[in-house]
């Protein structure tokens, strides 16, 4: 199941989460061998899914990501697919996003410094996931056009994003320290990174490249889970979130703010200031502009644009 994730490109989280699930699935139903997987399949699948939703009372996302899972399990790998899979299922409420206002924002990036001033900031200013904020590469940033190149993002689709003038200077003494870091990597024998794609086997040379290096990289060599190469990975998201998470608490914002609520925030002030939901939807990377349609909440003064009746009085 590993091999197969891994040639159909999926993630290293999703092939974590999907290997899971099968285990988890494996052990649910006490499972010994490859074989008793094909007997009464959607039953056994029914069965584990109404686990999840009725005993194990699972948020509709982790339950859909169990069924993902066991989809891909019984299609790809065993070549018999679920037909008219029927199971209690946990129902998706519709969720209004977190969003802050211009001086929380203010507050937040006042308390930050460092590595976690510059993220925010790039999640702020140029609405990336904090995914594709750590996993940026140097060569995806354009000082000329002021542009950030998001590559690979959620759905393996390619977009390009602005990033705002004031990060211009704060970037660029940034990358200068990391290249420094890298050429010291280089006279120590090390300097590689992560390369997608196989291409370190296309281009030999290319994973000691600067171009190629990590714009958050880590502070201590790690060994690549896949390959068991130890080069300098990326920062973990951890250490944006745990600073976040140190601001909100210090000015007692009294939301639920982690990275992603600064994507919102960025795509919601877009709209107050009149930006087009259709450029929104392409900065942000939304396959279906209905995903884009619900920041348009904010828009409206009060809960769906009523005024309370005790400002009447």
């Amino acid at each position: 199941m590993r091999d197969t994730l891994r040639r159909l490109h999926y993630s290293i989280h999703t092939e974590r989460a999907y290997c899971d699930w099968v285990s988890r699935f494996v052990r649910f139903h006490h499972l010994q061998e490859r074989t008793s997987l094909l007997l009464n399949s959607e039953k056994k699948v029914e069965d584990f899914l109404t686990h999840l939703a009725v005993q194990a009372n699972v948020a509709a996302s982790t339950q859909n990501q169990a069924f993902n899972a066991l989809v891909f399990l019984y299609k790809r790998i065993l070549d018999q697919p679920l037909n008219g899979v029927e199971a209690a299922r946990t129902r998706k409420e519709k969720r209004v996003p977190v969003v802050l206002t211009r001086e929380e924002v203010k507050l937040i990036l006042s308390y930050l410094e460092g590595v976690p001033e510059l993220s925010v900031k790039l999640l702020y200013g140029s609405g990336l996931r904090i995914t594709e904020a750590v996993r940026l590469r140097v060569q995806d940033v354009d000082f000329g056009y002021k542009q950030i190149t998001v590559r690979n993002g959620k759905g393996l689709l390619d977009r390009v994003t602005p990033f705002a003038d004031s990060l211009i200077p704060l970037l660029s003494n940034h990358l200068g320290r990391i290249k420094a870091i890298h050429e010291q990597d280089l006279r120590e024998g090390a300097g590689t990174v992560y390369l997608p794609h196989a291409l370190d086997r296309k281009y030999p040379n290319a994973n000691k490249e600067w171009n190629w290096q990590y714009v958050f990289p880590s502070r201590k060599l790690s060994t690549d889970p896949r390959s068991g190469v130890i080069q300098r990975h990326h920062i973990d998201q951890s250490v944006v979130n745990k600073a976040i998470k140190q601001a909100v608490q210090k000015f007692g914002i009294a939301k639920k703010v982690s990275a992603h609520t600064f994507r919102h925030s960025f795509a919601t002030h877009l709209l107050q200031r009149g930006t087009d939901i259709r450029t929104i939807q392409s900065l942000l990377g939304h396959k279906d502009l209905e995903t884009t349609m619900i920041y348009t909440h904010v828009l409206k003064q009060g809960g769906e644009g009523v005024i309370s009746p005790l400002d009447d009085l």
